[in-house]
């Protein structure tokens, strides 16, 4: 018998390999304050999470009443790509915005 005789696959080990756990997901989340402009809010999510300028109205203004708003969902590398893209902006123009990243 050789080696290859014995390294054959079941139906079930072809299942249990199949059955992965998904990757983790995290929320990137705008930060209310007291001096950014609602419209550099609107821009940046307009801007860098590609919202439609509705969609956009509505979660500022959700950051503006609850204090946080979540602005999407996405793999970890993404998200921190997002928040690194969001702070940036914010300190290019002056402004205090912040922004977290959170596993959803």
């Amino acid at each position: 018998m050789t080696k290859y005789d014995t390294q054959h696959n079941t139906d079930t080990d072809v299942l249990n390999r199949s059955r992965t756990t998904p990757p983790k997901r995290y929320g990137v989340y705008l930060l209310n304050d007291d001096y950014t402009t609602m419209d550099f809010v609107v821009k940046v999510l307009t801007e860098i999470f590609m919202m439609s300028e509705d969609r956009a109205v509505a979660v500022m203004l959700l950051i503006h009443h609850e204090g946080k708003g979540l602005c999407g969902v996405y793999s970890r590398d993404i998200a921190e790509t997002k928040q690194q893209q969001v702070m940036r902006r914010a300190r290019e123009e002056g402004h205090p915005l912040q922004c977290t990243v959170e596993e959803v």
